[in-house]
């Protein structure tokens, strides 16, 4: 709880001091996201490895001045929470992130906190969004590649689920089918990403299957 308050304390001043086109620090941005990260994704945060006990005790709620307040609550949607508020406010510095952050990002996505998920998953539209209208291209194969192997890397890492897969798609979906220029593209990237991330975690759970014809199909069917 200390340490986020001294991390929201440093979104005040890269906000305040480090945003503007000439006073703009790069570094300074990209340390933040990276720290804001590691603090999210945290083992000693992770609530969902805890005992039902332990989860109990640093949710739990107490009654103050006709207020119900939370001992700890879930920190990594509160840093979440800001870690999106800070993207959307880099405005046109958002290209100079891509494809860097959308590792990181993915990271953040993929913690199995659905309120989490919902506000994070949007920010990939907004990647794509910013280097089609930025690159020059009018396209987002920058950030489309980077996503398809950053995902191979984390749920190799054992990272994503069933629930993961269903709601990237339909975010991404929805986002896309409402912008003019990337409804079509928007939708095949939407549509791909679900299918190799179905074919991901169907290897991952078939790898140890005595059966080699089933490790082979899943092989054939990621490749």
């Amino acid at each position: 709880r200390v340490f986020l308050r001294a991390v929201n304390q440093f979104t005040s001043v890269l906000n305040h001091s480090f945003l503007d086109q000439t006073s703009f620090e790069l570094q300074l941005w990209n340390n933040y996201f990276h720290l804001a990260v590691a603090f999210l994704t945290h083992e000693s945060l992770q609530l969902e490895t805890f005992s039902q006990a332990k989860r109990n005790k640093i949710i739990k709620t107490f009654p103050f001045s006709f207020k119900m307040l939370c001992l700890y609550g879930d920190m990594r949607k509160e840093i979440g929470f800001k870690i999106r508020d800070m993207w959307y406010n880099l405005g046109p510095h958002k290209i100079k992130f891509i494809p860097a952050m959308v590792g990181p990002i993915l990271e953040v996505t993929l913690v199995p906190e659905p309120e989490l998920r919902k506000a994070t998953i949007p920010i990939f539209f907004d990647m794509m969004q910013c280097e089609f209208n930025f690159s020059g291209n009018r396209n987002f194969h920058m950030f489309e590649n980077e996503l398809i192997t950053k995902l191979d890397q984390e749920v190799e890492g054992g990272r994503g689920d069933e629930q993961y897969k269903i709601l990237l798609e339909k975010l991404l979906l929805e986002h896309c089918r409402k912008h003019k220029y990337l409804s079509a593209s928007g939708e095949v990237f939407a549509f791909l990403v679900s299918s190799l991330l179905e074919n991901l975690l169907d290897y991952r759970t078939i790898m140890h299957d005595e059966s080699k014809e089933n490790r082979m199909s899943c092989t054939v069917n990621v490749l």
